[in-house]
């Protein structure tokens, strides 16, 4: 089924067009509010009145006036001129993902867009033409300029590509497919380039991500704690109706359950241990918390995707066109400042249940998890790679939000740093699914030397994936490739499902 733009899209539809190449439809009312909005462009274009971005230059040129003559030429001028993007080509689902967005936001039929154009638009994103956009120059000011750019260039037959594989001219690409560029009429260069669509498709994408890694993470912890002979106390309901923050309580029940009818745990315990560490007992108040987190950064992505957020905007049904700061990314950097945060969280206290596990001064196990230390290192190595990516996002989650440098001759003088902060909290969370593969994988070998006692439900179906990847350690071999297994354990959400389909969906 196609996903539909112009009313309501989800974080879901984003990742099924980004991902899953699923195919996309104008819906039944978008079409009319677009002809209605570019009605309104067309008799203002007429006018002798200055118009921002119709009848005006752009940014601190928006004083200077533009004839009817030269309107057309206005928008291309604009479309190349802001196409100044560097670094790194984001990858295709990002960019599949920004096309969606901005689509939809036209869709929504305050962009005065001609409907030709948005058609083109929903073609080479249903045809796989992505435009080859940089990932970095957007300082989230008039939104993200500089990626939505290139993405316009494409649009015009100018700029690169990539199609069915190949990096090809703009041109090319749609010559190939039987399409022509955009012939830009007044204010589609404008309409095109104004919005958070290269932020919020980032931003869209991780908190899909972080949504599912948040569940991982309380499976690993899970084996952690069962292969640590952790006291369950530390997870009854009564404990956590008393502190009712929901990630906490969401993520206290998941433990129960996965944990339920572990052998490993009714074995007797020493009368000595009466609590246990942080990394176990705190499971539910840490995971909670950036559960509570991702959240609150789910409600504003989700806001932000179905926004009109180009400038200026128009309402045909006041015949006003109004001109405003829509296109400021403050609301989403924030929001994904405080994503990178709460994911890195996961990582840390993930990486220090790790440490416990390979270290037989505190897990009661075999010194790195090898029954032959000395000849052989076993695990050790896993931890310091864990450890390594656990530093590197702490220096990542340096909020970008906080910071501002004024452009376009200081007219644009506070900046919001979105994108960075969408590509940091991207970042961060790559590094949390290697950190969480890594401890189901210290886990898994953990549980080796609790045979024949049996894991819980939940925790004995995670073992049985990270199996089905990666075997038991016995003599020394290279880690890489064990380590890349487990993060596409994570990345991928196989380990949930497979334990999803034991003990029910998780909270």
């Amino acid at each position: 089924m196609a996903v539909e733009i112009g009313e309501h899209l989800t974080i879901e539809d984003v990742v099924k067009v980004a991902r899953e190449r699923a195919a996309v439809a104008l819906s039944h009312h978008a079409r009319g509010r677009v002809e209605r909005s570019r009605a309104v462009v067309e008799r203002l274009a007429a006018d002798a009145r200055p118009i921002y971005g119709i009848s005006t230059g752009v940014g601190d040129l928006a004083g200077v006036h533009i004839s009817p003559e030269q309107t057309a030429q206005l928008q291309v001028n604009i479309v190349r001129s802001h196409s100044a993007g560097v670094g790194d080509a984001f990858p295709e689902e990002v960019v599949r993902a920004m096309m969606l967005l901005r689509a939809h936001a036209l869709a929504l039929g305050y962009s005065g867009i001609r409907p030709q154009t948005l058609d083109l638009l929903v073609e080479m994103l249903t045809r796989g033409i992505h435009p080859v956009v940089p990932s970095q120059g957007s300082v989230g000011a008039s939104g993200d300029l500089a990626p939505l750019a290139h993405l316009a260039l494409a649009m015009i037959g100018e700029g690169e590509v990539t199609a069915g594989g190949r990096r090809m001219a703009g041109r090319d690409a749609l010559q190939e497919a039987g399409l022509a560029p955009a012939v830009l009429g007044s204010k589609e260069g404008v309409a095109l380039i104004n919005g958070t669509q290269a932020m919020a498709a980032i931003g869209a994408l991780a908190v899909f991500d972080a949504r599912r890694l948040a569940d991982v993470s309380d499976v690993a912890a899970a084996m952690s704690f069962e292969a640590l002979r952790g006291l369950p106390e530390a997870f009854d309901a009564l404990l956590h109706q008393v502190r009712p923050h929901p990630g906490q309580r969401a993520c206290a029940e998941n433990m129960r359950r996965l944990i339920t009818a572990s052998e490993i745990l009714a074995q007797a315990r020493s009368r000595q241990k009466v609590q246990d560490a942080y990394a176990l007992r705190c499971i539910p108040q840490v995971h909670g918390a950036s559960r509570d987190a991702i959240g609150y950064v789910q409600r504003v992505v989700e806001i932000e995707i179905n926004s009109a957020t180009d400038n200026p905007l128009i309402f045909p049904s006041d015949d006003r066109v109004i001109s405003g700061g829509n296109f400021h990314g403050q609301p989403i950097a924030l929001a994904l400042d405080v994503l990178a945060i709460a994911c890195s969280e996961l990582a840390n206290i993930s990486e220090r249940r790790i440490e416990r596990l390979v270290n037989p001064h505190l897990s009661g196990l075999p010194a790195f998890l090898t029954r032959d230390g000395g000849l052989h290192s076993g695990l050790m190595l896993a931890q310091y790679t864990a450890a390594a990516l656990v530093s590197e996002n702490k220096v990542l989650s340096h909020p970008a939000s906080v910071d501002s440098i004024p452009t376009s001759a200081n007219q644009e003088d506070h900046v919001s740093m979105g994108t960075i902060a969408a590509r940091k909290a991207a970042q961060v969370i790559a590094h949390v699914q290697q950190v969480v593969g890594i401890e189901l994988i210290c886990a898994a070998q953990a549980l080796e030397f609790h045979r024949p006692r049996r894991p819980g439900k939940g925790t004995a179906r995670a073992y049985e994936a990270v199996r089905r990847v990666v075997p038991p350690l016995g003599d020394d071999r290279v880690l890489a490739g064990d380590l890349r297994a487990g993060f596409e354990l994570v990345r991928s959400g196989a380990i949930l499902a497979a334990v999803e389909q034991m003990v029910g969906r998780l909270s």
